[in-house]
């Protein structure tokens, strides 16, 4: 009797394991299904969230550990994070919301251009940027909502659907006609997802962050890259500091030629065979300046008188079979004594396009339906030199296509056909479409017929 009560607790047991194993994955499905795998903050001028990061900000919450975090459906003024919990980008982090003339840190700026820099722990495919202002008029002593803004975007900078870089800036000019304590609103809103990320800066126009005499530390592990005959690239690891670093000032011996909000720069217009020294100082709001980093010393590399034409690409054929209005051309890479920069394709004698020296692929498209072409391509490099054609590779288009028009709003199902750019793609997943959703962009959904 004891054996079989043992048994069937260990079978109920099990069964509860199961379940409870079953309800988490259930759970984590409806938690983080329309989650964007997409990451980022603002750290010039330095948001909220980011000053938690570093410490200026204080009685933060869990936003210290992760001020990339700020996620919240798109579509703001219209949608996006509640009223009272625009800060937070929901609630997640509700300490965020809580909202005085005194409660945060706050970045001097003044009207004009400046410069917004995202750091994007994870990139992802971009619809947009977009920046609000608080009203003339706003009270810092109540909860940041929507009537505390001005919902025009001061700055809106559209983005083509790819990913950007990890390093991201916009640089925006912000109205005058404020004074004192206001709040920016930065989105950045994720193409192919319903979400967006949410950062609100605290910026004092005019003013200096009373009591900020402490200046950052000073850079550290400045190195340069290999020199070009008239450029170099500069790296250096961040400075940190008591309220917020806002940007860092590259020197050629002791003349500024540039000031960055990044880690790392490239110097141009340099003279070749030359020697050059760089060094760099960090700065804050508050106009306080660091020690000089270490000191990097180079010398550019003398200029190259390159006559010398790269070897003709080889193995052009035909990739797939041609659409009614289109053909995929793939080749073998050509060589160079300084390197290949560009690859030029020819509809018979007509240029069609010129591509990056690392591209050994193209898509023709604007054809005609069954009609014959014939191809070929040129190598080219940074001197203008140009090589001798690849063999030429004939193809005839397919008849005229069936195929509609993608489109916005329409449910296409798996195997369905579609034209978008004079480029023929094929459904992989029922779906409804939407606007970023474009068959290049969203190759789960999508492949070249």
């Amino acid at each position: 009797m004891n054996t079989l009560r043992l048994n069937n607790n260990t079978l109920l047991n099990k069964a509860l394991i199961t379940f409870g194993a079953a309800a988490v994955a259930i759970i984590c499905m409806v938690l983080f299904a329309d989650k964007a795998l997409a990451h980022g903050y603002v750290d010039g001028p330095a948001s909220r969230a980011y000053l938690c990061k570093t410490g200026a900000n204080t009685d933060c919450g869990a936003i210290v550990y992760e001020p990339q975090s700020l996620e919240a459906p798109k579509g703001f003024p219209q949608a996006g994070p509640a009223d009272g919990k625009i800060a937070s980008a929901g609630g997640a982090f509700p300490k965020l919301d809580e909202q005085s003339a005194t409660r945060w840190s706050k970045v001097n700026i003044q009207p004009g251009q400046v410069t917004f820099n995202w750091t994007l722990t994870a990139n992802h495919a971009t619809a947009s940027w977009k920046y609000y202002l608080t009203k003339p008029n706003w009270n810092p002593n109540e909860p940041l909502s929507r009537n505390s803004f001005d919902l025009t975007p001061f700055c809106s900078v559209a983005y083509d659907g790819t990913q950007p870089p990890k390093n991201y800036s916009d640089t925006c000019n912000v109205p005058s006609g404020r004074t004192g304590y206001h709040v920016i609103l930065a989105v950045w809103e994720v193409a192919d997802t319903p979400n967006a990320f949410y950062n609100v800066i605290d910026v004092n126009f005019g003013g200096s962050t009373p009591g900020d005499t402490q200046a950052p530390t000073a850079p550290t592990g400045l190195q340069a890259g290999t020199p070009a005959s008239t450029s170099v690239a500069l790296s250096w690891n961040a400075a940190t500091d008591n309220v917020g670093v806002t940007g860092y000032n590259v020197y050629n011996g002791s003349t500024l030629v540039a000031t960055v909000t990044g880690t790392s720069y490239t110097v141009t217009g340099l003279t070749s065979n030359t020697a050059y020294t760089f060094t760099v100082k960090a700065v804050d709001a508050a106009g306080n300046v660091s020690p000089a980093s270490n000191a990097v010393s180079v010398t550019t590399a003398p200029v190259v008188v390159d006559n010398q034409a790269p070897t003709a690409p080889t193995g052009l054929h035909v990739m797939g079979t041609p659409t009614s209005s289109s053909v995929n051309l793939m080749w073998s890479a050509s060589t160079d004594n300084v390197g290949v920069t560009g690859y030029q394709i020819f509809k018979g004698s007509t240029l069609v396009a010129t591509v990056s020296g690392t591209t050994l692929e193209y898509i023709v498209t604007g054809l005609s339906a069954s009609t014959a072409y014939t191809f070929t391509v040129k190598a080219i490099d940074a001197a203008g030199n140009v090589s001798a054609a690849s063999n030429a590779i004939s193809a005839t288009t397919a008849a005229p296509s069936a195929a509609q028009a993608w489109a916005a709003g329409v449910a296409y199902t798996a195997g369905t056909v579609v034209v978008y750019n004079g480029v023929e793609y094929e459904c992989l997943q029922p779906h409804t479409s939407l606007a970023g959703w474009e068959p290049p962009f969203v190759a789960a959904l999508w492949k070249l017929k």
